[in-house]
């Protein structure tokens, strides 16, 4: 049904098209104001509504170059309860700033994560702090033009490539492909581990990047174990039991068929991306024996299971192909 309400909504797509170039071009001309900065501000998105891997690779940064810089995120911090400008801190849930970003925060004792919708006004209060930031990263900020950030990183999915794509409503594109021509580095995602180079070249013309861009190819490194805060499990001890998985993330595919490859038997619950579990879903889920979630839904459940009840996250990490070039453009920026 709701493909078909999509599908009917096509005459709108012009109009959305309309709107939105001429968006680009107010910023493009300088009509409508664009805030840079003296700092490296690096701006991680993409084209598309729904997952492309934006959180993997923001942590991916975050290591590449905490070791030698103070960092902070910044994220609008989707479906949280608070208004305005919020540094995370010990008191701090996905309730309150999201959960990526709680997800940063839990993981990255020493990088400053912080949520504000207004972006600009974002990284005035991170530097107004005690101990500013050296190095800002932008999550999911592709479209928000305000800041002039000063290096673009953008990411489409292997199998929903902004190329293939139209605008919304019938499509999933937020603003037109030609909005791409704003990336430095553009950033194919979820690819299969195996994926050849005469597909890699096929995606590249595609794409057909301009002489200032890099096209890197980068696929998901799940993890050997599901962990909580209490243990982790061995995912070959999950070969002899069934457990249920949930998600509550743009696109599970991939996870299902790593699970299903891994020749696992388990019941999927599927969610709507940042789902909000309410009393009859926890109900539901706290008579399953044992529980696999991701990350970012953890964030989200933990906080109402005990620590008695089986409850576990698969790690993953982006694994980044020609990873030294990649990390020699980013870092040559922050220098």
């Amino acid at each position: 049904m709701m493909k078909l309400i999509r599908y009917l909504l096509f005459p709108v797509v012009p109009v959305y098209y309309l709107v939105t170039w001429l968006r680009n071009k107010l910023y493009d001309w300088g009509i409508k104001k664009s805030t840079a900065y003296d700092f490296p501000v690096i701006c991680v998105g993409n084209l598309s509504v729904g997952g492309t891997g934006k959180t993997p690779m923001i942590e991916y940064l975050i290591r590449l170059l905490k070791s030698d810089h103070h960092i902070a995120t910044l994220s609008r911090g989707y479906k949280r309860q608070t208004k305005g400008f919020v540094v995370a801190d010990k008191n701090a849930t996905a309730l309150t700033i999201g959960d990526e970003p709680f997800q940063f925060h839990q993981k990255f004792e020493d990088v400053v994560v912080s949520v504000d919708g207004d972006r600009v006004h974002g990284i005035s209060q991170l530097m107004a702090l005690q101990n500013p930031p050296e190095v800002v990263l932008l999550d999911d900020a592709f479209q928000h033009r305000k800041v002039k950030a000063g290096y673009h990183i953008l990411l489409t999915s292997y199998d929903d490539l902004y190329t293939d794509d139209i605008l919304l409503p019938t499509g999933n594109l937020r603003e037109p492909r030609q909005g791409a021509k704003r990336a430095d580095i553009i950033v194919v995602t979820k690819c299969p581990e195996n994926i050849s180079e005469k597909k890699k070249k096929k995606i590249k013309a595609k794409i057909n990047a301009l002489a200032h861009q890099e096209v890197f190819f980068a696929s998901i490194a799940y993890s050997n174990s599901i962990r909580n805060a209490k243990e982790h499990l061995d995912l070959k001890t999950l070969k002899n039991r069934s457990f249920t998985l949930v998600t509550g993330i743009a696109n599970p595919k991939p996870l299902v068929e790593y699970l299903t490859a891994l020749g696992l038997q388990f019941e999927h619950l599927k969610f709507k991306d940042h789902h909000d579990f309410d009393e009859s879903d926890l109900s539901n889920l706290k008579q399953k024996q044992l529980i696999v979630t991701t990350e970012k839904d953890m964030m989200r459940l933990q906080p109402h299971f005990g620590d008695r009840e089986a409850i576990y996250y698969l790690p993953i990490e982006m694994k980044i192909d020609r990873q030294l070039q990649f990390d020699k453009l980013v870092g040559s920026f922050v220098k």
